[in-house]
C-alpha cells in the first residue's frame, strides 16, 4: 500500500500536451530546471520514488499520465490496465510534484487527420530480442510516444525505473538521438517479498503476489552464482530457471545480456558483464524484472516483519 507523505502543495493539472509544452517553456524561461517522470498512472511507491528524486534535483517537477495504446500488443491488456486518476493526483500532490499533464493520441499527434496514418518509430537495436520478440511492436510504441513526451516537456532530466531495463536502453538511445533530455535511471523498488513494484501487481491476488516473489529469488540465484565466480551464460540461465521451475510459474524468458552491449540473441560462453532478465505470467498478468549481476542484492534478506534489508560489504544492515 502506498503511504502518502506530508509534503503537500498545490499541483497544476493540464489537460493536453500543448498546454504542458507552454508551461514548461515558461518555467525554463524563468530560469528553472525541470525534472520529468513519464507514467501511465496507477501510481505506486516506485513511481513516487522517481518523483521525489526529481523534486530533490530540480526546480520544477513534471509528471505525465497517459496510458499509451501504441505500446499494447493485446487489447484486453490495455482494457484491464488499472486507472485511478484522482488517487494518482493526490499522491503526486503529496510528494511535491509541480505539474501533471494528460493527453490523447490526437493531442500528441495533432498533425495527423487520421491516426491510422501514424507510423511507429523503430525501437532501434536495443529493442531487438526478449521484449521485442515476446511483444512485437511494444518497444516501437514506447519509443514513438516517448519521442512526443520529450518534445512536449523539452530540455529536462527524465527519470525512469530500472525494472523496465530494456525500455531504459531504448529511451536512452532516443534521447541521445534527440540531443535531450538527460536520462536518469533509478533503482527498482520492491515489495517486502522482493517482488518489483508494478502497477500490474494490483491485478494479483494475495496468493499470486506471494508466488510471484520467485522472480526475485531466481534473480538472486543468478547473482549468487556470479558472486561465486560463475560466468557461463548457460549456467546463469539454468540457475534462474531452476528456481522458476520449482515455483511452477509460466516462464516467458529467464536470460542474460551484456548491459553495456545489448544483443538480440542470447549470449553464450563466458561473460564479462551480465544483466539477468526475467518475464513470467501469473494467470493473465505479465511480470518482468531484472538485476545487474555482482550487485549486493543477492545479500538481501527479509526480517520477520517482511522488511527488506541488504547486508553491505562491511556487514552493516541497510534498510530499503
Amino acid at each position: 500500500m502506498t503511504t502518502l507523505t506530508t509534503l503537500s502543495k498545490d499541483i497544476i493539472e493540464l489537460p493536453d500536451p500543448s498546454s504542458a509544452r507552454a508551461w514548461c517553456t515558461d518555467a525554463r524561461s524563468a530560469g528553472n530546471t525541470i525534472g520529468y517522470v513519464p507514467t501511465m498512472g496507477a501510481l505506486h511507491d516506485g513511481h513516487l520514488s522517481l518523483v521525489r528524486r526529481s523534486v530533490a534535483e530540480n526546480d520544477k517537477t513534471v509528471v505525465s499520465i497517459f496510458v499509451n495504446p501504441l505500446q499494447f500488443d493485446d487489447p484486453d491488456d490495455l482494457a484491464k490496465y488499472p486507472r485511478d486518476m484522482q488517487s494518482d493526483i493526490d499522491m503526486l500532490r503529496s510528494v511535491g510534484c509541480d505539474m501533471v499533464y494528460f493527453g490523447t493520441l490526437e493531442g500528441f499527434f495533432p498533425e495527423l487527420d487520421d491516426l491510422n496514418d501514424l507510423v511507429k518509430l523503430d525501437s532501434g537495436p536495443n529493442g531487438a530480442g526478449l521484449e521485442g520478440d515476446l511483444r512485437p511492436g511494444h518497444l516501437d510504441g514506447v519509443r514513438t510516444i516517448v519521442n512526443r513526451l520529450f518534445t512536449t516537456v523539452g530540455d529536462c532530466r527524465a527519470y525512469f525505473g530500472e525494472k523496465d531495463f530494456q525500455q531504459t536502453l531504448v529511451v536512452t538511445d532516443l534521447a541521445t538521438q534527440m540531443g535531450y533530455p538527460e536520462i536518469v535511471v533509478c533503482p527498482t523498488l520492491r515489495e517486502p517479498s522482493g517482488l518489483a513494484m508494478s502497477s500490474r501487481n494490483q491485478r494479483l491476488n494475495d496468493i499470486e503476489r506471494q508466488r510471484a516473489s520467485c522472480i526475485f529469488r531466481a534473480l538472486q540465484a543468478a547473482d549468487v552464482a556470479w558472486q561465486n565466480g560463475e560466468r557461463d551464460a548457460d549456467a546463469l540461465r539454468a540457475s534462474m530457471r531452476k528456481v522458476l521451475s520449482e515455483a511452477g510459474v509460466e516462464v516467458e524468458y529467464a536470460d542474460v545480456r551484456d548491459p553495456e552491449a545489448w544483443t538480440a540473441n542470447s549470449p553464450f560462453g563466458e561473460l564479462a558483464r551480465a544483466q539477468a532478465l526475467i518475464a513470467i505470467r501469473m494467470g493473465d498478468v505479465r511480470l518482468i524484472d531484472n538485476m545487474r549481476l555482482e550487485s549486493i542484492a543477492a545479500n538481501t534478506d527479509f526480517d520477520e516483519d517482511g522488511i527488506g534489508q541488504v547486508i553491505s560489504a562491511g556487514g552493516a544492515w541497510i534498510p530499503f
